[in-house]
C-alpha cells in the first residue's frame, strides 16, 4: 500500500527558506489538489512567501527547477501527474523527469520535492492528490520532504579549505 511507513517529520527554523512550487497543468483536477496541499504544507511551515510557477506538462517540470535551483532558492518542489496510457510514452516521461529532477537536485545541492504521481490510472492519482476523499496528500509530503532536507543541509558547516 502507498504511504504505508511514511516518516513523521518534524521541521524547525525554516520559515526564512526561499522555496519555489513548480507545477504542471496536465490533469487540472489532481493538479489542483496537489498545488493546494503544497501550499497548505507551506503556509503550515511558516513559509509565507513562496514562488508558485506553472509549466505545460510534467516533462517541462526539469529544467524549470535547474534554473530556480541556479536562481537562489532554497528548496524547489516540482509537482505533475503521468497516467499510464496504451503507449511507450509514460515510461519514457516517466523516467526522462525522475531522472532530470534527481540530476538536478545533485548538481545544484538544492533540494527537489518529488510530486510526481505515476500512475496506471486517474483514480490512483485522484486517491494521492490530496482532495476529499484522497487517501494521501502528495503535494503536502513533497513539500515537507523538500524543507526538512533543506534545514538539514542548513546544520551542515561548509568544509575546512
Amino acid at each position: 500500500m502507498s504511504g504505508k511507513g511514511a516518516p513523521e517529520l518534524t521541521v524547525k527554523n525554516c520559515r526564512d527558506l526561499r522555496v519555489a512550487v513548480i507545477a504542471a497543468q496536465w490533469h487540472a483536477q489532481v493538479m489542483d489538489g496537489l498545488v493546494s496541499g503544497a501550499l497548505r504544507a507551506l503556509t503550515d511551515l511558516g513559509i509565507d512567501e513562496p514562488t508558485l510557477l506553472r509549466v505545460p506538462g510534467t516533462f517541462e517540470l526539469p529544467v524549470v527547477a535547474k534554473v530556480l535551483a541556479g536562481r537562489g532558492y532554497d528548496a524547489v518542489v516540482a509537482l505533475g501527474v503521468v497516467i499510464r496510457g496504451g503507449t511507450p510514452h509514460f515510461d519514457y516521461v516517466c523516467q526522462g523527469v525522475t531522472q532530470g529532477l534527481t540530476q538536478v537536485a545533485v548538481d545544484t545541492g538544492v533540494p527537489i520535492g518529488f510530486g510526481v504521481l505515476t500512475c496506471d490510472t486517474e483514480q490512483q492519482a485522484l486517491d494521492r492528490a490530496g482532495l476529499d476523499g484522497s487517501t494521501e496528500d502528495k503535494g503536502h509530503e513533497a513539500v515537507t520532504a523538500a524543507v526538512a532536507t533543506a534545514a538539514t543541509l542548513r546544520t551542515v558547516s561548509e568544509p575546512w579549505r
